[in-house]
């Protein structure tokens, strides 16, 4: 047994360690990215749109503006079950794992060892004896950044970590926009639908008085012809308004994390389109870029390529290493646990990668050129950021005017088939007035009923554009990446 406890003489060494790891890192610095703003947005604010800050509570769950719940809870249910979501979670957890094994460099390894060994000598060299020999210990190793290439690698893999966690966002603010989209996909073919069976009702009815007034000789065939042809038409237009409601319902149930179908008996109730709000505030330009998610992301990506010239321009320079180890050793293993069979060694050691045919600093000009792109790429994100938002409110604020006029000539269509259908029943016109005003007045009742759809579809993807619903939910584990 040993009857000593021994230390040898490192803690001089890891004190200067520490103290020269804290030496500035080479490589540039990051510094945040302060993005040039209009004061205000070139589309003109009208039919409720207002330059009045956000509401953030509002804005992170926008959907709840439309007043639908199950709208709201089709969401809630969305964010956890969808499979994109999740994916996205893990691989925050991937990065956060990453950044830790970065963060590892910083410290010392320790690692144990273990032998037994039976040997013999060379009788040439030496006694040509056959022994055995036994051994164990610990073997350290400290890496000491001194000029912060791990520091750099470390905050290469934070700005990582982070821009994982906005890549999370923008899929959070996607699907809730998706979610919402099919939704009233949902309510517009089946608004559409209610339209056409209505129509087709009063169109049968009119073929069989037609058909019965021909056959009483007050009318001649072309008038059943007529009612007979525009009947068939309104039919045909069901299957594929149901086709696309079958297909919208399918596409809610996989971003539910469901499979195709789930949602169909669900969401075989015909509900109205939901209303749009009086006002949508929709903030300044500068609020939105704070605001959005893929911004900060590509700020993200901006600082990780940042650090990691700092990680290259490292390798110009030596690294310095201390080791140290402490063991026991001997030729039998009943004197391996004593105080005589201990070994110790400790010491400095350094590496420097002199030449290497112009490889290093060929390898800074390509993390300063990815650097460069990544900076392009930060641009653009901001450019389209704006460029959709822009064009989110101009689409809202003119579809506005477009229903209004719709509503009108709806109007204006329904007197017109009642007055063409009173002049035919009194034989002042033809057939040909009263299938003139149906087909006039079944396209302004379809084309309104889309017009809603697209409305309300237009201030969804206005709000996707703002950054909105990123921040709702936060404490679902399957939003945190937890």
């Amino acid at each position: 047994m040993l009857r000593k406890c021994f230390f040898p003489p490192i803690l001089p060494a890891l004190m200067i360690g520490m103290t020269i790891t804290g030496c500035a890192a080479v490589g540039p610095n990051y510094t945040k990215m302060e993005t040039k703003a209009p004061k205000k947005w070139h589309t003109k604010l009208e039919n409720g749109l207002s330059a009045v800050q956000s509401n953030p509570e509002t804005l992170a769950q926008w959907w709840t503006v439309l007043g639908d719940p199950a709208l709201s809870d089709l969401e809630k249910r969305a964010v956890e079950g969808n499979l994109d979501l999740k994916a996205a979670a893990a691989r925050i957890l991937e990065a956060r794992a990453l950044r830790t094994i970065q963060a590892s460099g910083r410290f010392p390894t320790l690692d144990g060892s273990g032998s037994v060994t039976r040997r013999r000598s060379s009788e040439n060299s030496g006694t040509g004896e056959t022994r055995n020999l036994y051994s164990a210990g610990f073997d350290a190793n400290w890496e000491l950044d001194i000029f912060g290439g791990i520091r750099r690698s470390i905050e290469a893999a934070q700005a990582d970590l982070e821009a994982t966690q906005e890549a999370l966002h923008d899929v959070l603010v996607s699907l809730l926009a998706e979610v919402a989209l099919n939704y009233v996909d949902v309510r517009t073919l089946q608004a559409q639908l209610s339209a056409v069976k209505a129509n087709l009702k009063a169109q049968q009815d009119i073929y069989e008085l037609n058909l019965s007034r021909y056959h009483a000789g007050l009318i001649d065939e072309l008038a059943v012809q007529q009612s007979h042809y525009i009947l068939e038409s309104t039919h045909s237009q069901i299957p594929a308004l149901e086709t696309g409601l079958e297909k919208a319902k399918n596409r809610l149930a996989v971003l539910l994390g469901e499979r195709p179908g789930a949602m169909h008996q669900e969401l075989t109730k015909a509900r109205p389109i939901p209303v749009l709000p009086v006002t949508v505030a929709v903030g300044i330009p500068a609020e939105t870029l704070r605001h959005r998610p893929d911004i900060r992301r590509a700020e993200q990506n901006l600082a990780a390529q940042t650090a990691r010239i700092g990680v290259a321009t490292a390798d110009l320079y030596p690294r310095f290493l201390l080791f140290g180890s402490i063991g026991l050793e001997s030729i039998s293993s009943g004197s391996l646990w004593e105080w005589a069979s201990r070994t110790w060694g400790i010491g400095p050691s350094f590496s420097w990668k002199i030449f290497h045919a112009g490889a290093i600093r060929q390898n800074i000009q390509a993390q300063t050129a990815r650097q460069k792109q990544a900076l392009i790429q930060y641009e653009s994100a901001v450019l389209k950021a704006q460029e959709e938002v822009e064009n989110a409110l101009v689409a809202y604020a003119k579809e506005q005017r477009r229903r209004e006029s719709l509503q009108a000539a709806v109007t204006a269509a329904k007197r017109a088939y009642e007055l063409s259908w009173d002049r035919y029943n009194a034989g002042l016109v033809d057939f040909s007035n009263v299938l003139d005003a149906t087909r006039s007045l079944q396209s302004f009742q379809d084309q309104l009923a889309r017009s809603d759809g697209t409305a309300t579809s237009n201030l969804i993807r206005l709000y996707k554009a703002l950054g909105g619903g990123w921040k709702s939910l936060e404490s679902t584990p399957n939003v945190k990446g937890k």
